[in-house]
């Protein structure tokens, strides 16, 4: 079974980038599509992005489509997600997620989850 670990997160001002990684433990990294989804103060968790397993095929929640940017390198068990033109909006704590299946927008194939990073945008 994969374990994940996201890190990157932090504090930044509007308009500024971070970038978030997800380290994945496990024999089978590559086996899995990916995915990230966050959850801001009081809301539900939300799709961000998500990629399968060789990074050929990538898909991004209409909100943050042009700014953010996943990625994997599965030569280092890791995948990436860049995060620009940060909006105060973007404030949430962000989590790594792995499915056996297709990538999906729904929660429901992501088996693990990681412990999550928090990202603040301020106006």
């Amino acid at each position: 079974q994969v374990q994940l670990v996201e890190s990157g997160g932090g504090l930044v001002q509007a308009g500024g980038s971070l970038r978030l990684s997800c380290a994945a433990s496990g024999r089978t990294f590559s086996s899995y599509a990916m995915g990230w989804f966050r959850q801001a103060p009081g809301k539900e968790r939300e799709f961000v992005a998500g990629i399968n397993t060789d990074g050929s095929r990538t898909y991004f929640a209409d909100s943050v489509k042009g700014r953010f940017t996943i990625s994997r390198d599965n030569a280092k068990n890791t995948v990436y997600l860049q995060v620009n033109s940060l909006k105060p909006e973007d404030t949430a704590v962000y989590y790594c997620a792995a499915a056996i299946g297709v990538v999906a927008r729904d929660p429901t194939p992501y088996h693990v989850w990681g412990q999550g990073t928090q990202v603040t945008v301020s106006s």
